[in-house]
């Protein structure tokens, strides 16, 4: 990434990636591919240990740089106190992620964030409160965190997530079939999800931190693209282990090699420990150089996370003011 080349922030649109790229109708599964891949876990973990140091951006590319990682993000409440009001005010943080006056003073347009997501139970209030603003509403689905609910029920959840309003479903896999080496099962299992979501997008979150290896997360990834999943995501956020550098940089060479091999764009979603901007910039500058400008916007990157926020407008206040803001200057909700 040079200081040449700023990723400057998007303006209010709809950020719906079915608008935007055709949607990834899948293929039939080819266990040959699958059977395959490798991963080579040492080249890989030395690539993505040289990412934080081998590319910086400073100043003014820095701040655009953040700008665009803002509107990345899938702003996130998964707990179980959640309420109604923390929702609104959470899709209100979405609405105007970014204090105006500050956005003014860097010379930025006024942004967004990628989505919102939440369980079930908050859809429609979330739908409601970012009613006209382009932001779509992301719904968790299929047992999340385990998908270990009874298999008709996660499918009908799914149907019930998109029929309140969801336009985007974050489905999780069940890691037994990736375990075992069943790619049949897998495939079946992502294809019939991505019937259920119908117009709605699906994120497949593979939970890599509890697949065991990296090649299990290269096959998982080709398999679930496969069978038509318009993003594939690292994790729930809720296990021991969640997004890393070498998960990601062996899940978007997947995608990489998926573009090659049918031409179509597949979404790429790290969720769940990254939390600092300094890590948003490591995660940019990967996607920038393994797959290319496409994959900084919302239709096909996005940042599973909230802290976050709190830390890129820290980041930005300080870029502006010379001066760093106390944490508690920049609640969620």
């Amino acid at each position: 990434m040079s200081q040449t080349t700023t990723a400057t922030a998007a303006p209010v649109r709809d950020h719906l990636p079915q608008l935007h790229a055709p949607r990834n109708e899948g293929m039939p599964l080819d266990l040959d591919w699958v059977r395959g891949v490798q991963a080579n876990t040492s080249a890989i973990e030395r690539r993505a240990a040289t990412l934080p140091g081998r590319r910086t951006v400073k100043k003014e590319y820095q701040a655009a740089w953040l700008a665009r990682a803002v509107t990345l993000i899938d702003l996130t409440t998964l707990a179980g106190d959640d309420t109604e009001g923390r929702v609104r005010r959470l899709c209100a943080k979405a609405r105007q992620p970014v204090r105006a006056e500050l956005l003014d003073r860097l010379g930025l347009p006024h942004i967004t964030t990628g989505a919102v997501c939440v369980y079930h139970e908050m859809v429609p209030a979330a739908v409601e409160a970012l009613e006209g603003s382009g932001i779509p509403v992301a719904a968790v689905s299929t047992g999340f965190p385990a998908g270990l609910s009874p298999y008709h029920l996660r499918v009908r959840e799914i149907e019930e997530s998109v029929r309140a309003g969801a336009a985007e479903i974050d489905i999780v896999i069940s890691r037994r079939h990736v375990l075992t080496g069943n790619w049949q099962a897998l495939y079946d299992e992502m294809a019939e999800f991505r019937a259920a979501c119908g117009p709605a997008h699906v994120k497949a979150i593979l939970a890599t931190g509890e697949l065991g290896t990296l090649r299990n997360v290269a096959r998982a990834s080709l398999v679930c693209m496969m069978a038509g999943a318009d993003f594939i995501k690292t994790s729930t956020g809720k296990e021991a282990v969640n997004a890393t550098l070498p998960v990601s940089l062996t899940m978007i060479r997947a995608i990489r090699a998926y573009e090659a091999a049918t031409g179509v764009k597949v979404g790429y979603k790290p969720a769940g420990g990254i939390s600092k901007a300094k890590d948003a910039l490591v995660y940019l500058s990967l996607m920038k150089e393994e797959l290319g400008d496409p994959w900084l916007r919302p239709e096909l990157f996005r940042f599973g996370a909230s802290s976050l926020l709190g830390d890129i407008e820290r980041q930005l206040e300080h870029f502006a003011t010379g001066a760093y803001s106390a944490s508690w200057r920049h609640p969620m909700a």
